[in-house]
């Protein structure tokens, strides 16, 4: 197995890079995410990876962090989901947007990666939902106000408020799950609104 490979990056495109290392290059297929962090070409570059044997076909996949990594292969854990199917949610969600979304049942933002339905979103959220926890670990803190949501049923109606004006679910419940639970639904929509139309 390798784990990573560190030397030039020679080329890049919106699926794959190739990193040379001692005079052979290496095509590491990788996301989205992945490919912004990536150095102008010439220079030096390090990707974690993960290999991908099948009977037609042995596929590298690299990733700019550990977490992304990780986050790779609980993906590919869940039936239906293969490797490409796991850069292509890789690919709209950074690890970190991944755990806040998987925790609060955000189905529709893993939907937005090509090639994912309903059903296979929806599975993604039912068998990682514990699993998911310290992955991205500078979401750590939002996972937990997400979380704390379902504790309160005036939160639960504030979220659902929400997301029927438009925002995603993992942004209401991240949003919301850091209020006092205390305040009235009004309130938190107030709050919320406020909150997350400065962010856009």
């Amino acid at each position: 197995m390798i784990y990573n490979v560190k030397g030039t990056l020679t080329y890049a495109e919106p699926t794959f890079a190739v990193v040379e290392c001692g005079g052979v290059g290496f095509k590491c297929y990788v996301s989205m995410t992945t490919l912004k962090e990536l150095p102008s070409p010439n220079q030096e570059v390090n990707l974690y990876t993960y290999m991908s044997v099948r009977e037609d076909a042995i596929d590298l996949f690299g990733f700019y962090t550990v977490d992304e990594l990780e986050a790779f292969k609980l993906l590919i854990s869940v039936s239906g989901i293969g490797p490409k199917a796991a850069i292509a949610i890789l690919s709209v969600l950074t690890p970190s947007k991944l755990s806040i979304a998987i925790s609060s049942g955000d189905v529709r933002s893993i939907q937005m990666a090509q090639g994912v339905g309903k059903k296979t979103a929806e599975r993604v959220v039912l068998e990682l939902k514990d699993k998911m926890v310290g992955i991205g670990s500078a979401a750590a803190a939002d996972v937990q106000s997400v979380q704390s949501v379902a504790s309160s049923s005036d939160a639960q109606e504030a979220v659902e408020v929400l997301v029927s004006l438009g925002f995603s679910q993992s942004d209401a419940a991240t949003v919301v799950g850091a209020m006092d639970k205390s305040m009235s639904v009004d309130d938190m929509v107030r709050k919320g609104l406020r909150q997350l139309s400065s962010q856009l």
